[in-house]
């Protein structure tokens, strides 16, 4: 299967589009029409949310586009620790109490993806999990870190090459881009099939 082209991002996340210009990949932007903050995992499995909710902002670009031709991707992330899900901080104080919750234990980090073609003949869709650690931090850097409003629009309130670059001690099991929100291995692979 050959994907249609332009490749169409269903996501505004400015990492997102440079995990794809870093893998020589061109791509246009897209918001999705759906405010996935309203929606909750209930019963779900993390993985199967997350997931679903690829799929539904992949749909809502399909319907809102007058594009004919085209493929969309569209993704999303979540933290989980100890079965709890943390999406994006609302607030410095959840910012803090989710970076707080995360610190010297694994957590698992789930991305659901979506590759769906404009005219909705062709759609896969998967999730991939990274195991993340992160070791102490001083309360004076998650004070200078919380101040920062660097935590805004990301899950689990951090950016693992941000904070890498930062200095925080950090270690991962699996795709490290997949925490920053798109699974360029397995992306990379599927959009090559033929």
């Amino acid at each position: 299967m050959t994907w249609q082209t332009p490749l169409i991002l269903a996501s505004t996340s400015p990492r997102r589009r440079e995990l794809l210009l870093e893998a020589g990949i061109s791509s246009i932007a897209v918001s999705p029409t759906i405010d996935d903050s309203v929606f909750s995992c209930g019963k779900m499995l993390p993985k199967e949310w997350v997931t679903t909710l690829a799929v539904l902002k992949a749909r809502s670009v399909t319907t809102q586009s007058c594009k004919e031709r085209g493929t969309v991707l569209a993704a999303d992330t979540v933290c989980v620790v100890d079965g709890e899900v943390l999406g994006q901080p609302r607030d410095a104080n959840e910012a803090r109490a989710m970076i707080e919750s995360v610190l010297n234990r694994d957590h698992d980090v789930h991305t659901g993806w979506c590759l769906k073609t404009m005219d909705g003949l062709h759609s896969v869709h998967g999730c991939e999990t990274t195991v993340v650690s992160i070791g102490l931090i001083s309360n004076e850097n998650i004070d200078t870190y919380i101040q920062s409003g660097m935590w805004l629009g990301k899950a689990g309130g951090y950016n693992l090459s941000e904070r890498l670059v930062a200095g925080w001690p950090l270690s991962w099991q699996g795709d490290p881009t997949s925490v920053m929100g798109l699974p360029m291995e397995r992306l990379t692979d599927e959009l090559s099939r033929k």
